[in-house]
């Protein structure tokens, strides 16, 4: 059943489910907003429960555990405002919509955490780590992307840019060459354009990288990939949750270079930082 059906499925099942159960139920069915929000040992103490009670709750919904049965929580809260997010429905009050939406994103976050591959990001960094230069490529919401990965790249001395005009992306995925790698950052990984400029890329000798849906027409274009998934539809709703994990990600590869770098590296770093001093005034 979809996963928009979840909280309908909770009060329809309210009577079948046993004692302890029925607790956990009622801790989120009197403020899903917040249960999408709560640690697994919170929503147990507010339920007053154990945390396997909680856990046997969300597979009994056919959630793999409780970190799935947030995600499924905040879709089910869907079916509200297009374009703006899944969580927020009209005549949402200031308090309820703020709510909804770091509840969604927490939510969201600690999923793709769970879901990520340690070993593939270790290969992405690998491949960062080895490059003469890298590329960020991306369009719309993920373009603001791209270009945050220029601003975190170019402090590690090698030639970093970002790009979001598809022409420019061809026209530097042709002239790429081997020792270039191109990182391609498209949620959906259907953008018909960025999983051209993927092949063109890739034909020219480059490493490209993705960090995309999994089994997605891009992904299957790249070199390695970075792959999550989320409930966020991109395609109805404005990226709210999608583009918070991919600048996480870039986050985490940029800390995953920095480290590979090691300690010698980071005078480097501190004089770019030290730069700023002259902009700013002293605290207090």
């Amino acid at each position: 059943m979809a996963n928009h059906d979840l909280l309908q499925r909770i009060r329809q099942r309210l009577e079948e489910l046993n004692r302890s159960e029925r607790k956990v139920a009622d801790v989120i069915l009197a403020d899903p907003t917040r249960a999408t929000g709560l640690s697994i040992a919170s929503l147990a103490q507010a339920a007053s429960v154990s945390e396997p009670t909680v856990n046997r709750f969300c597979r009994s919904f056919d959630a793999k555990g409780y970190p799935d049965f947030k995600i499924k929580l905040a879709q089910s809260l869907a079916g509200g405002t297009p374009y703006v997010s899944q969580a927020v429905e009209p005549g949402d009050a200031a308090t309820e919509y703020t709510s909804k939406i770091f509840g969604a994103t927490i939510a969201a976050l600690d999923e793709a955490s769970r879901e990520l591959d340690p070993a593939r990001i270790e290969r992405v960094v690998d491949y960062l780590i080895q490059a003469k230069q890298i590329h960020f490529f991306g369009l719309g919401a993920s373009g603001a992307v791209a270009q945050d990965a220029q601003h975190k790249f170019f402090r590690f001395n090698l030639p970093v840019t970002s790009y979001v005009d598809v022409l420019m992306q061809r026209m530097v995925a042709a002239a790429c060459h081997t020792g270039d790698v191109v990182v391609v950052i498209s949620w959906t990984g259907r953008t018909r354009e960025l999983v051209d400029i993927a092949r063109l890329a890739r034909e020219s000798g480059a490493v490209v990288l993705g960090i995309t849906a999994p089994g997605s027409p891009l992904a299957r274009e790249c070199t390695e990939t970075l792959e999550v998934a989320t409930p966020e539809d991109t395609d109805v709703y404005m990226p709210m949750t999608s583009r918070m994990i991919q600048l996480t990600l870039i986050d985490v590869l940029a800390t995953g270079v920095t480290l590979r770098r090691g300690e010698d590296f980071l005078p480097h770093l501190k004089k770019i930082k030290d730069s700023l001093l002259e902009t700013r005034y002293p605290v207090g």
